[in-house]
């Protein structure tokens, strides 16, 4: 599951990097030395702070839009991160839990014809629930 969040991106003239902040992950803070590193960065601190709320059960916070993010310096900018959550997780995750499922055979056979990563498909399908549920929390957010 890919999540975008607008982050705040403030350069640091003297030294020509730049610190981020993500409005809508608080815990989150990032920066680097080049644009490249500092947007690298806060791809990774805000991709640890989501699976570290989701893997406590908690709710993964909506992204603001755009459009809504308020600069406090007129040298700041706006930029959007991409989270590849499931790579992320692939990577990074501290645990992980072992579920039993049952499904019909066929589908099995299917699956099994088709080198199905079963517990790759159900961890997408829960991650892609739990963004359905938040923009049902937010109809007026486009999709």
């Amino acid at each position: 599951m890919k999540l975008i969040y607008p982050a705040i991106f403030t350069p640091y003239f003297d030294e020509g990097g730049y610190d981020v902040t993500v409005p809508d992950l608080p815990d989150c803070m990032a920066s680097g030395d080049t644009l490249a590193d500092a947007i690298e960065d806060a791809v990774d601190q805000a991709s640890g702070v989501i699976l570290s709320i989701m893997e406590k059960g908690g709710e993964v916070p909506p992204a603001s839009e755009y459009s809504d993010v308020e600069l406090e310096d007129p040298d700041d900018f706006v930029s959007l991160i991409v989270l590849d959550m499931g790579a992320y997780s692939d990577a990074h995750a501290m645990k992980s839990v072992r579920k039993n499922i049952t499904i019909p055979a066929w589908l099995n056979a299917y699956g099994e014809a088709h080198h199905v990563n079963f517990s790759r498909v159900l961890q997408e399908a829960l991650l892609s629930m739990t963004q359905k549920k938040h923009d049902r929390k937010n109809p007026d957010r486009p999709s």
